[in-house]
């Protein structure tokens, strides 16, 4: 896809192509997610639509959207069918969070001026996993991309929790985990797990490992790739052991569905049950996006 390759007209007032088409929802093939076609993100939801689409989003995690065509505006009406708008307490800092505490309703992922998240590549994650009330789930909207690079990974946590040995989910089932802010203090070099002469800054919100998703019921293997983390139960050695060798057995393809974008495409996801990385791309050239998140609740 070329670089220069955008949404037309700034995603402005356009007849809709979908009106003559059906809904359809077609499972990627991969760990999750499912591709919606037939559908008008611009034009208001029907509840048949939605009852539709929540179903989906719960089964597949991650739902794809394509050929749309969306203003910030539309893209946050759309997104919030499924919940408010994610705003975190102002003293604890998230993608986006200015100097006053306040983080935008639609932030802008782009590497071009006023834009965040650069063009390097991003360790999976779960979206402010190191708040009190990590986020519900995020939509991310495709404007404009770079020929090669950028391709987003999502990976399934229940998927991870259900192909472990029983030993492991016995051993694991009733630890929390504390995940560091990797917004506090970014010039200094953090570690994978807390080490004891390199103190974590910042507040400590922990929540269990192993959560359980408060609509489906899964069970679901709640840490991040590389994000700096602690286990309260477990001394130094042992946590460390053991978030490695969780980690190695999360970030593995048997539980990944890869992105590659398109101009035009919206992924909703759902924040609780999965987490998500980013490969590098040139920096001379655009990636371009928008995201929406909404508020969640206190992992169970």
């Amino acid at each position: 896809m070329s670089s220069t390759a955008t949404i037309a007209a700034e995603a402005g007032p356009h007849v809709s192509s979908f009106a003559s088409q059906t809904l359809t929802i077609t499972p990627t093939g991969g760990a999750l997610g499912a591709v919606v076609r037939g559908i008008d993100l611009a034009q208001p939801l029907s509840a048949s639509h939605y009852r539709k689409l929540k179903q989906a989003w719960l089964e597949h995690h991650i739902l794809i959207f394509k050929g749309q065509r969306l203003s910030d505006e539309q893209l946050l009406d759309f997104t919030t069918y499924f919940g408010d708008v994610f705003h975190p307490p102002g003293h604890i800092p998230v993608l986006a969070t200015n100097d006053q505490g306040i983080t935008p309703d639609v932030v802008k992922v782009s590497n071009v001026k006023g834009g965040y998240t650069g063009n390097g590549e991003l360790a999976a994650h779960v979206d402010h996993q190191w708040t009190p009330r990590p986020s519900k789930a995020s939509a991310l909207y495709a404007r404009k991309l770079p020929s090669a690079g950028g391709d987003t990974h999502w990976y399934n946590l229940n998927l991870a929790w259900e192909t472990l040995d029983a030993d492991t989910r016995k051993a694991i089932a009733d630890l929390s985990l504390i995940t560091y802010n990797p917004f506090q203090n970014r010039d200094s070099s953090r570690p994978r797990y807390r080490e004891l002469h390199n103190p974590p800054k910042g507040e400590a919100h922990p929540h269990p490992l192993v959560t359980t998703h408060p609509e489906s019921g899964n069970k679901l293997l709640f840490l991040g790739e590389a994000t700096e983390v602690e286990i309260p139960e477990l001394d130094d050695a042992s946590g460390k052991a053991l978030i490695e060798a969780l980690r190695a057995h999360l970030y593995t393809p048997a539980h990944r569905y890869e992105h590659r974008w398109q101009v035009g495409d919206v992924v909703l996801w759902d924040n609780r049950a999965t987490a998500h990385y980013r490969s590098a791309f040139d920096e001379k050239e655009v990636r371009d996006m928008r995201r929406v998140s909404l508020g969640g609740g206190r992992p169970l």
